[in-house]
């Protein structure tokens, strides 16, 4: 029944039987399960390491925690664990992908397999173009920054329609703030009309296309090229990652045009972000260009979740959402 939880059939079973029997000895509860009593030991430091268990002074023998505490609670604790196992791949991912970035911009002129390096605003939409008339059955793609500028937006209307119309899957990931920015959010509506899948999160770790699971495009983003150099790679244990990457984000984003979730907790995605931003300590407007929104909306949010901590200071900030579990404590390294 709990294996799911990480509970051994044998843990489950005794964890149930003292439900059942909360005022029965460890002696009788062995019988009971027709166990001994090294095996009862060894579930009782299972249950009491993920406390399911509750040891009371003057008892002999532990008792079990309710399950609508002890259980929900081991529910909470594995789902943080699992948003920061999906976080850390999101961030080692992007990691590789600036990694390899940073290799092709620092070495120009050597060829390396797998890797393609375009320079110039004109080489990379030619490139674009091409794999995009090209593409036969998927391209995903990530589209931070909020807003996307006309420009973008006209020379990728045609392509987009060309592709729908050939019966390519197009998905696209843009960030929350882009319901905001009227001309953007009504290109994502005209997108989703003709059958494309347009989802939105809160942040997105980099800007990319891949094509068929087998190309994809990310852009070099240095201080003295900002959008005018990109790399096409084709390596296949990259594209994996990466489409892992696009996969774990595409999972937990937004169909556009539902109402934006609030978990348990009642946050959205976005006031999430923001927390873990916090923590991190970003600054106002690095947390503005991480959401794709203005600097007055990143500190109306924050303002927000401030009062609904009750903390101060960001440091309060952050160890109240800890200890509320709203963000982990990897979140504040």
């Amino acid at each position: 029944m709990f294996e799911g939880l990480g509970l051994s059939s044998l843990a489950e079973s005794v964890y149930l039987a003292m439900l059942q029997h909360p005022d029965e000895s460890l002696d009788v509860l062995a019988r009971r399960l027709d166990v001994d009593h090294a095996q009862i030991r060894v579930a009782l430091d299972e249950l009491t390491g993920i406390s399911l268990l509750q040891v009371f002074p003057g008892r002999p023998a532990p008792r079990a925690v309710r399950p609508e505490i002890g259980l929900s609670a081991l529910v909470a604790r594995q789902q943080a664990e699992m948003a920061r196992r999906h976080q850390q791949i999101e961030e080692g991912t992007a990691a590789l992908s600036t990694l390899l970035a940073e290799r092709a911009e620092s070495r120009p002129a050597e060829t390396e397999p797998g890797i393609e390096r375009l320079s110039g605003i004109e080489a990379i939409r030619d490139r674009l173009s091409e794999l995009a008339r090209g593409c036969e059955w998927e391209a995903s793609s990530f589209m931070p920054g909020g807003a996307q500028s006309e420009e973008n937006i006209n020379a990728s209307r045609e392509l987009d329609a060309e592709a729908i119309d050939r019966g390519v899957r197009l998905r696209t990931v843009y960030q929350d703030s882009v319901r905001n920015h009227r001309p953007t959010l009504e290109y994502a509506q005209w997108l989703s009309g003709l059958g494309s899948e347009v989802r939105t999160t809160a942040s997105l770790p980099l800007r990319m296309l891949i094509v068929d699971r087998r190309v994809a495009v990310v852009p070099l983003d240095t201080a003295e090229q900002e959008g005018t150099a990109a790399v096409v790679i084709s390596s296949v244990g990259i594209i994996t990652a990466l489409t892992a990457l696009f996969n774990s984000v595409w999972r937990s984003a937004t169909v556009l045009g539902a109402a934006r979730r609030r978990d348990d907790d009642g946050l959205s995605s976005q006031e999430r972000q923001v927390l873990r931003l916090l923590a991190a300590g970003l600054t106002d407007e690095a947390i503005a260009r991480q959401l794709g929104v203005s600097v007055r909306t990143a500190r109306r949010v924050a303002s927000d979740l401030h009062t609904r901590l009750g903390a101060r200071s960001r440091f309060q900030a952050g160890a109240q959402a800890v200890s509320r579990a709203w963000i982990t404590p990897d979140d504040l390294e």
